[in-house]
């Protein structure tokens, strides 16, 4: 018997600044449920630019899993066998922080995901909603930051880890942190 994972291998693209999808939400509905159903009581949210209405970006449907002692394992293991896999671009994240990579056909498209799995009290899990939150309730905030993200292309950065690194310093300001930290 074929057993048939629901999530597809990742497709790695240039960086770009596409518009934004309002289907994002649902491929993040769908694939959050599909992860709670594997590991009960665990918390998936949707984050980053396709969780923001208007919000133009890498098209990138973003996801955090806050984890707990105990939790990585189990979590880990879930997204497995649901299909996703190990980024396989450089520079990936430690594995006691672990991104997983992977797309969902939906609506006759595909969408591809990274699924952030960080440690619950880390501070991480805070910093990424309220990023997500500011940019949902400041329009102007949320137009610079889709000012920024184009200026990175249109420098001609390509690199997806890249484009991360040079929108960073506008994210650290938004969440009113000093660049170095």
């Amino acid at each position: 018997m074929i057993h048939r994972r629901p999530i597809g291998a990742y497709v790695d693209l240039p960086a770009a600044c596409r518009p934004y999808d309002p289907r994002t939400p649902e491929v993040a509905r769908r694939v959050s449920g599909m992860v709670r159903e594997r590991v009960p009581g665990v918390s998936v949210e949707h984050i980053g630019s396709t969780a923001v209405p208007g919000c133009a970006g890498k098209g990138v449907v973003d996801l955090a899993i806050p984890y707990r002692e105990g939790e990585l394992p189990p979590v880990i293991e879930a997204l497995e066998d649901l299909g996703f896999g190990r980024q396989g671009s450089r520079d990936p994240f430690p594995e006691d922080r672990p991104m997983r990579v992977g797309s969902l056909q939906h609506d006759g498209d595909l969408f591809r995901l990274h699924v952030h799995i960080v440690p619950a009290g880390s501070g991480e899990p805070e910093e990424l909603r309220a990023f997500r939150d500011r940019l949902r309730s400041d329009p102007g905030l949320l137009q610079a930051y889709v000012a920024r993200k184009r200026r990175v292309i249109e420098g001609g950065t390509k690199d997806s880890v890249e484009y991360a690194q040079r929108k960073g310093d506008f994210v650290r300001r938004a969440l009113g942190e000093a660049p170095g930290r």
